[in-house]
């Protein structure tokens, strides 16, 4: 089994910043491509940033310029640093990741998800 575990989400007034992380563990064999997505009330959940191993990332057009996702392979863990927060940011945001346990199928896994508010 291969668990995320993310931490970092909270309240913040527009124009501050967060940092989400998520850790991976378990049985963990690899894994490839990290990211986050978000879902807010009523919408349906979107990309908002995707990473490879080799550090290749891809961002939703609405956070371009204003998110920066990171990974550390030693450690199975994933970041999201969010500035310039907006209302429309809030969400609860996901981490996902593709890899395989020692089973080796592989496996799409998801995060709990960790809720960011931010107020105008």
């Amino acid at each position: 089994q291969v668990q995320l575990v993310e931490s970092g989400g909270g309240l913040v007034q527009a124009g501050g910043s967060l940092r989400l992380s998520c850790a991976a563990s378990g049985s963990i064999f690899k894994i490839n491509l990290m990211g986050w997505y978000r879902q807010a009330p009523g919408k349906q959940r979107e990309l908002v940033a995707v990473i490879s191993s080799g550090g290749s990332t891809n961002y939703a057009d609405s956070v371009k310029g204003r998110f920066t996702i990171s990974r550390d392979n030693a450690k199975f863990t994933v970041y999201l640093l969010m500035n310039s927060l907006q209302p429309e940011d809030t969400s609860v945001y996901y981490c996902n990741a593709d890899g395989m346990g020692y089973d080796l199928r592989p496996t799409e896994y998801w995060g709990q998800g960790t809720q960011v508010t931010v107020s105008s």
